[in-house]
């Protein structure tokens, strides 16, 4: 009897030594000492908040997610909750990791399952590598992340967040069992939790009025509204880095499904596959993942009797700005819901549903169906079309687990293959952003020390090398190579728009040269982290009073703008209609920068009845009044973009735009780089190269109309060269020698008239000295 005992305790130590074990022993005293077991009632959603997730006219604060989370946390052994970081204005970023118990308490492994088959070259010799994988992938889990609310008006999916999660914490359903034992879900409630409450204030103050219903007079994100869903390669801002660093990058989801709203008089739900074209860096594999699963989903969906429900239209694969998980091996299923209005429910005729491209949401094809014949539209429709969506996505992740761990393999092995290109980026004043946001996204690259020829490719010392033959050189050939969109054409001849804009070349945005060759030297490792220089320098302008228009209708360029100013450390002060109707500015400010806005919101601002009134009547005549005064008494007014046009107009200014009213089948560039040549003797240009870049959608091209007047060109697009650098451009023939910067006097002052976005996004580094400039050359 000893003996037994004691082979049986030396049994448990032997096991106990190895790690795998040891992970065993310490999470089961996790389980079974720290936390409480399933038999805990779970609490359902109504218990927290005091209503059910799709109630009519109900929003949940974000202190109240997160109290619903933290009470699953406790109660359950299928749930861990926690904070991964702070938000931009201070709120906590958090995540749910969501599996069977006996998953939850090997997390350590399954992340290191996840690394290994993500970078092949980890298993060792090519020879070992597909026996070595095979065991991962028997023993693995389909890692589905989950992420919701980041445009903050489509209120559905963080509802959704707190429905998925209980049902995934509480049911004993055999379907939920498989997910649970397949899968490890990592569920976002929000991935801007600052809009969550942004939006809640404001809906609850106007419940009631006229104006319920309707959208926040403010960005639903502090700096980027609505374009914090563009933000998946540039990496600005504080939410997109701690999901990079704290989910993606650690666990490298297999799956990703990105629950989102649409318009109210489509589809009442799209799933992939998306429209053509998809960007040409996009694994083959992942489009045929994204392809089936999208395509089962809403055949699965349409078995059950929901109606109205797209594939293969409206949304396109073309940019990484939206798509991370496409160049790190994972399919991203993005689903669009039909929205209502905000919680409040609608009452839509069926003659009012609209086309959008590739589907007629009155005739059933064979991309969409069963036709919605129309009737009302609520909450509690968005929250059930959401949930089933995400259930079916769990299901086929659960039943298909091998077949997803070995496209993921594949993907990887594909990546590491060896003879492909390097591409060189040359030392400048830019390049450590780029490598910055490269080294986030995982891309491997090194530094030359030395001088070197390598047959027709000469590069000098100091040259960034980044080989493509590494797991996530996609990610990187995306961003360094130039676009060439294709030529969509509806059948009577108009040209088919994006579903965002055309180019996403870094390297040109940021001014960094770069060169391709032949496979030359493996990169290493990044082995500190890089920091990004300023482009500005703030001591150059301290003494600059500088203001910047802020429409009570908010635009995302002003946001941006404000990101920028921040983020380069220049000082300046928000300047709303009123201020400005006052007619005070030049007692106040040397520069006013007015961004991106269409002339006509400019001049009025939100419509009659829209809206409150205090939001209402843009700068108006009185402050067309104001800003002619300000100049003329020795003020600089800064226009970017479509904001020139408004200068141009209210201010009779003796410019015209060329490009204005052209039919798009003659003229037509939907986000697209183009090349401008510099005046670099002018101060607004001083320091920079003649050749440069501007970042053109919805611009002015601009052209003198008085030579008797003082008007200087800065910019201007080549006589002799193509204009387009990267994206699609057609009418191209029609601005070349055009002007794209310009600068009028007007009394004593100027006005600066940019025909582009020179921060754009906080991604246009090679353009940010032009604004700059102008700002201190008052």
């Amino acid at each position: 009897m000893r003996s037994s005992k004691s082979m049986l305790v030396l049994l448990f130590f032997l096991l106990a030594a190895s790690a795998r074990f040891t992970g065993i022993v310490e999470a089961w005293h996790y389980r079974f000492q720290s936390r409480p077991v399933q038999s805990v009632i779970i609490p359902k959603p109504e218990d927290v908040l005091g209503f059910t997730p799709g109630d009519d006219r109900k929003l949940a604060s974000w202190s109240q997610v997160l109290s619903y989370f933290e009470r699953l946390d406790q109660a359950s052994d299928r749930v861990r909750f926690e904070t991964l970081g702070r938000s931009t204005m201070d709120r906590p970023f958090v995540m749910a990791t969501i599996s069977a118990p006996e998953n939850l308490i090997r997390l350590e492994e399954y992340k290191r399952i996840q690394e290994l088959l993500a970078d092949p070259r980890k298993l060792g010799s090519p020879a070992s590598r597909s026996r070595k994988a095979a065991e991962l992938i028997d023993r693995g889990k389909t890692v589905v992340l989950i992420t919701c609310g980041i445009h903050s008006t489509e209120v559905g999916s963080y509802l959704s967040s707190m429905l998925i999660a209980y049902r995934l914490a509480a049911s004993d359903e055999p379907e939920i069992q498989s997910v649970l034992r397949n899968t490890i879900i990592l569920l976002v409630p929000s991935l801007n939790p600052d809009g969550v409450d942004i939006v809640k204030t404001w809906y609850d103050k106007t419940l009631g009025t006229p104006y319920e219903g309707t959208s926040p007079p403010e960005l639903y994100h502090k700096y980027t509204g609505h374009d914090n869903n563009r933000d998946w390669y540039a990496f600005t801002q504080v939410e997109t880095k701690l999901a990079i660093d704290k989910i993606h990058n650690v666990w490298h989801p297999q799956i990703v499904h990105d629950i989102h709203q649409q318009g109210e008089f489509g589809s009442r739900l799209f799933l992939p596959p998306y429209m053509e074209p998809v960007e040409p860096n996009v694994p083959r594999q992942l489009v045929q993942g994204y392809t089936e699963l999208g395509n089962w989903m809403a055949g699965e969906m349409r078995k059950a009797a929901f109606q109205g429900i797209t594939t293969n239209s409206t949304y396109d694969a073309w940019s990484p700005a939206r798509a991370y998980s496409h160049y790190h091996a994972g399919v991203r299923i993005l689903s669009e819901t039909a929205s209502a209005r905000i919680a409040s429910p609608i009452n839509i005729k069926f003659e009012q549903l609209r086309s959008r491209d590739g589907f007629d949401p009155q005739k059933q094809s064979l991309n969409f169906g069963p036709v919605w014949r129309g009737g009302e539209w609520r909450l509690i429709d968005i929250t059930k079309y959401m949930t089933a969506a995400a259930f079916l996505l769990l299901k086929n992740a659960a039943q298909d687990r091998e077949r997803w761990l070995r496209r993921f393999y594949e993907i990887g092995t594909e990546a590491v293959r060896g003879g492909k290109l390097t591409y060189l980026l040359l030392p400048s004043s830019n390049r450590d952003r780029l490598l910055e946001i490269l080294s986030r996204a995982g891309v491997e690259w090194t530094i030359d020390a030395l001088a070197r020829t390598r047959g027709k490719v000469s590069y000098p010392a100091g040259t960034a090398l980044v080989r493509m033959d590494q797991p996530y050189g996609s990610f990187a050939k995306a961003l360094l190579e130039q676009q060439h969109y294709p030529n969509l054409r509806s059948p009577d001849g108009h040209p088919i728009p994006p579903y965002d804009v055309t180019a996403h070349t870094l390297s040109l945005l940021m001014g960094v040269e770069v060169k391709t060759a032949p496979g030359l030297l493996r990169p290493g490792k990044l082995r500190a982290a890089v920091e990004a220089t300023r482009v500005a320098d703030p001591s150059k302008k301290e003494n600059v009073k500088l203001g910047l228009y802020q429409s009570a209708s908010p635009a995302m360029d002003e946001g941006w703008s404000r990101w920028v100013f921040g983020s380069q450390g220049i000082g300046y002060s928000s300047v709303g209609d009123r201020e400005i109707r006052k007619n005070e500015l030049r007692a106040r400010y040397d520069v006013l920068v007015i961004p991106d806005q269409s002339p006509t919101t400019i001049m009025n601002g939100y419509g009659p009845g829209t809206m409150p009134r205090e939001f209402t009547g843009g700068i108006g005549a009185d402050g067309v009044v104001a800003l002619r005064n300000f100049v003329e008494h020795g003020g600089m007014l800064i226009c970017l973009n479509r904001a020139s046009e408004f200068a141009i107009e209210q201010l009779k200014l003796p410019v015209r735009n060329v490009v204005a009213r052209l039919p798009r089948t003659d003229y037509y560039v939907p986000g697209s780089i183009l090349r401008v040549t510099l005046d670099p003797t002018h101060p607004i240009a001083a320091g920079m190269s003649r050749e440069s870049i501007a970042w053109v959608e919805d611009s002015p091209v601009f052209e003198i109309t008085d030579a008797a007047q003082r008007v200087e060109i800065i910019a201007s697009y080549p006589n002799n060269k193509d204009p387009l650098l990267s994206g699609w451009l057609l009418g191209g023939e029609r601005i070349k020698g055009k002007a794209a910067l310009v600068e009028v006097s007007l009394g004593k002052g100027r006005i600066v008239l940019f025909g582009f976005r020179p921060q754009y996004r906080g991604q246009s580094l090679a353009t940010y000295p032009l604004l700059f400039n102008a700002i201190k050359s008052h």
